[in-house]
């Protein structure tokens, strides 16, 4: 059976190592916050209280963090700890940049390294049908399959280039930000204007221009409550992600930067840990 760790059971890692564990592989779980990790006991998961005795018996872990500084500051403490033939999947979202000097920590302590960053939301991640966007070798992609099988309804395998999958993700978040703020800017717009915007959304359902991430959305954004699916914080931090590599590609990031602050001008508000809908708040009136 193959041993699996999940470093950062939040938001999203929750329902990934829930999965883990529901597919009948031994899991262990680990979260900086304890708290946030026991319930995962009654699904048959460990909790470990520091990473290094998480990952001292896996085969696999993955590491579903808020950030590259993130990611690092735990694997370095436990990579140490690691058995030989450890595979690492990467599955947070952490930019080129980041992957490139996570995969090199790998590379330091001779661990495989597969970069795997995951499209969905905190439901997606519950039902086990996130999509795996993946790079890695050949050789090692057997081994995870069994991992990828449980938290995800499909994998695809950019390459095997590290940095690959998260190319990938960052394109797909481009656009998923793009919906979300154009979204609210529409809903902001209708309110303002004195009309429903239900009245918009029902004008674009079922035909060409509708989008159902768009009306589950404007739905929140409507009735002012923000459960956290993909919390603010971590659309600040992605959408500075995808301006970084629109400006490294030699492209415009106006448009991008341009998101990247009502979304930060939402967090300052004090909406970062409610879900990225909250953005409409950088839109209305202050």
């Amino acid at each position: 059976m193959t041993a699996v760790t999940v470093l950062g059971t939040g938001i999203m890692g929750a329902g990934m190592a829930a999965n883990l564990a529901k597919a009948g592989l031994d899991t262990t779980v680990w979260n900086r916050t304890l708290a946030k990790a026991r319930p995962l006991a009654d699904l048959g998961a460990r909790v470990a209280e520091d990473p290094a005795a998480a990952i001292a018996e896996a085969d696999v872990v993955v590491t579903m963090l808020f950030d590259a500084d993130a990611v690092a500051d735990v694997m370095e403490r436990a990579l140490p700890a690691a058995k030989d033939g450890l595979i690492w999947i990467q599955s947070a979202t952490v930019g080129i940049d980041g992957a490139e000097r996570l995969a090199a920590l790998a590379r330091k302590h001779q661990t495989a390294f597969v970069d795997a960053p995951v499209l969905g939301t905190r439901q997606p991640a519950e039902a086990g049908q996130l999509v795996v966007i993946a790079s890695g070798a050949e050789s090692i992609r057997k081994s995870v399959m069994p991992v990828f099988a449980a938290i995800g309804s499909r994998t695809v395998w950019v390459g095997e280039r590290p940095g690959d999958g998260q190319r990938l993700k960052l394109v797909a978040n481009s656009w998923v930000l793009s919906i979300v703020s154009a979204t609210a800017q529409a809903v902001a717009l209708a309110q303002a204007l004195g009309l429903d915007p239900q009245q918009w959304l029902a004008t674009i359902a079922d035909g060409p221009l509708d989008c159902k991430f768009a009306q589950l959305k404007a739905m929140a954004m409507v009735a002012d409550e923000y459960p956290p699916a993909f919390a603010l914080d971590g659309a600040v931090k992605d959408s500075g992600l995808i301006a970084d590599a629109l400006g490294s590609a030699g492209l415009s990031d106006k448009v991008m930067a341009a998101m990247h602050d009502r979304f930060a001008e939402a967090a300052a508000g004090g909406h970062s840990a409610e879900d990225m809908a909250t953005v409409i708040h950088a839109f209305r009136p202050q």
